[in-house]
């Protein structure tokens, strides 16, 4: 099969469009032709390589896949050969106490498509059967695969970790991110006032198309102040925050008294610092956020077949041009996802 792949760390440049051996299923497996595969950022860390990470190459990377069923491996009941296909990108154990509370993205072995295995830039992808997901019929391959990872995420963050509650004055970083346009639509969903913020006019206004109430140009304007002003000095309940280093400053001083501030990230810095003595006083809490459960997302895949949360894509690149639709992302010119065409 052709596949991007790489032998080393690096930038772009080290993907390559090769000849990779096609995948063999197992028991409980599947092997999905791939349609579609769309990028995150997660693929830009693992091709550079993380500290004390130890990635198995040659590696295929990505986790947002979707495709038909090409072949089923022994044991597989739930779905059949042709039959189209979203995939949950965390793969789990399938067996441990966290696994069977439904937990699964707290599973010591959990890990992505694309992560510590091969993921979905290729023509063929193996997967654990539990991970097939129903099609929603509504959307094509390039807008199914630009689903998963960020919706399950931004839900798990919004509902699951800070308890977003109706009424509630949600600020939401980065919004032209494929996270950010999925916390948008989450926090409308649930009846908050979502305050979005981008680094640019053109940003913002598509956030607001897509339901932001308030917008703020972090280039131009000061992200706390704004929240200040907006809030009538009160801060925001919850602050969705997956920029890192360059807005936790803005993130934490934005927060009213008991505020969450909820973060999956740090793409800027890793090495943020907070005055204790200002979450004490305040009452904040800081969560952290990895993932979603399969239970989330197959929510998630509910509203978006019923067409009540929509995955939004930017722009499409063929297989082969992984290097430059790699390159684009990291630009930062996107809003909303970049996806693979195979």
């Amino acid at each position: 099969m052709k596949a991007i792949l790489f032998r080393a760390h690096g930038g772009p440049e080290v993907l390559e469009y090769a000849d990779a051996p096609k995948p063999e299923v197992r028991h409980g497996e599947v092997l999905v032709r791939v349609r579609a595969c769309a990028l995150n950022h997660l693929d830009i860390w693992v091709r550079g390589g993380l500290p004390g990470v130890n990635f198995p190459l040659p590696h295929i990377p990505g986790s947002d896949i979707a495709g038909e069923i090409a072949e089923i491996g022994p044991g597989v009941t739930t779905v059949r050969v042709g039959q189209k296909v979203v995939l949950a990108p965390g793969v789990s154990c399938g067996k441990c106490a966290a696994c069977l509370a439904g937990l699964d993205n707290r599973c010591r072995e959990f890990t992505n498509l694309g992560y510590l295995i091969d993921g979905g830039c290729a023509e063929f992808v193996r997967a654990p059967e539990v991970n097939c997901l129903p099609y929603p019929e509504n959307l094509s391959f390039e807008e199914a695969a630009a689903t998963p990872l960020v919706f399950q995420t931004a839900w798990h963050m919004l509902v699951g970790r800070a308890e977003l509650a109706p009424g509630e004055d949600v600020l939401v970083l980065g919004a032209g991110s494929g996270v950010g346009t999925a916390a948008i639509q989450i926090g409308k969903f649930f009846g908050a006032r979502v305050i979005a913020t981008a680094g640019s006019d053109e940003k913002l206004a598509k956030a607001k198309a897509l339901g932001a109430d308030e917008l703020i140009n972090h280039k131009t304007q000061k992200i706390a102040s704004e929240v200040r002003r907006i809030t009538a000095k009160r801060g925001v309940d919850v602050v969705f925050e997956h920029v890192g280093t360059a807005t936790w400053d803005d993130s934490v001083a934005s927060l009213a008294p008991c505020g969450r501030l909820v973060t999956c990230g740090a793409t800027t810095g890793y090495d943020a610092k907070v005055d204790l003595r200002f979450v004490f006083v305040r009452q904040l809490s800081l969560l952290g956020s990895y993932m979603g459960t399969k239970t989330e997302l197959h929510t998630v895949m509910r509203l978006v077949a019923a067409g009540r949360l929509k995955p939004i894509v930017d722009r499409i690149f063929p297989l082969s041009e992984a290097a430059a639709a790699h390159r684009y992302l990291e630009s930062g010119s996107q809003f909303g996802k970049v996806v693979l065409k195979v």
